[in-house]
């Protein structure tokens, strides 16, 4: 990405998403944290190393489509412009739980900010991107949404929706005329975040023993391929899901 982008993070107070907005600050690239929590904000915030000035924060609820139009017109009003969306914010449901007793509530929930979430952010900097002709969308999937995880229906389903929205956005902003906007997912395994570390230790085991590298991934493994998708140099791949599994997913 080119010093002096901008860049809208959500889930950005913690996990995947506080680390992509530390290498995007060191960078020179303006962040925007967005997460639910002022006071998560707040703290990650203040962890951030780099000039405080390229940093702001907005808490919203990311499935509240008129939260994230206001987001981004912050954004704008601040900055000029959105070159970078990278969308992490998520959350794992209940897990280690056979399909015929999953709550239809936590279904619910877990497809409301996993999907819907995502959905909504989408459709409110796509219009500031095509308007400038450019833009970089990355979406937070899971080798779940590719293959499924067993005691995970509402996450594994939720995030292989978000592989097939992320393939209509690209899709639909491939054409030269929109300008140079790419939309790619990243799809992880297993990465020691606190909201893994929260999951049943027996349903971690049974995702990390199907990894051939026999390891987790590290925060800075999968923020690197995040941060080359949000990049200009990835200019030519778009509607893809990029692997981020230590070879459990070959396609």
């Amino acid at each position: 990405m080119a010093s002096g982008h901008t860049a809208v993070i959500t889930g950005g107070a913690g996990g995947i998403g506080f680390s992509v907005a530390q290498e995007l600050l060191k960078r020179g690239v303006k962040v925007c944290l967005v997460d639910v929590s002022a006071e998560a904000l707040q703290t990650a915030k203040s962890k951030l190393i780099g000039d405080a000035s390229l940093a702001m924060t907005a808490k919203a609820d990311v499935a509240d489509a008129a939260a994230a139009e206001g987001v981004m017109r912050s954004v704008v009003d601040r900055w000029g412009r959105i070159d970078i969306l990278v969308q992490a914010a998520g959350i794992t449901g209940k897990t280690n739980v056979m399909t015929e007793d999953v709550d239809p509530a936590n279904f619910d929930l877990v497809m409301r900010i996993n999907l819907r979430g995502i959905f909504a952010f989408c459709r409110a900097a796509l219009p500031f991107m095509k308007k400038q002709k450019y833009g970089r969308i990355v979406n937070i999937a899971s080798i779940a949404g590719k293959e499924g995880n067993a005691g995970m229906l509402a996450y594994s389903a939720s995030k292989a929706a978000v592989i097939g929205l992320t393939k209509v956005v690209g899709k639909e902003c491939a054409d030269p005329e929109v300008g140079d906007i790419t939309c790619n997912a990243v799809a992880p395994a297993v990465v020691r975040t606190a909201m893994v570390a929260a999951m049943p230790t027996a349903q971690v085991k049974y995702m990390t023993d199907k990894i051939p590298k026999k390891r987790t991934c590290e925060l800075e493994e999968v923020t690197n391929l995040i941060c080359f998708a949000a990049s200009p140099a990835c200019s030519f791949t778009t509607a893809f899901t990029f692997d981020c599994t230590g070879g459990r997913a070959t396609y």
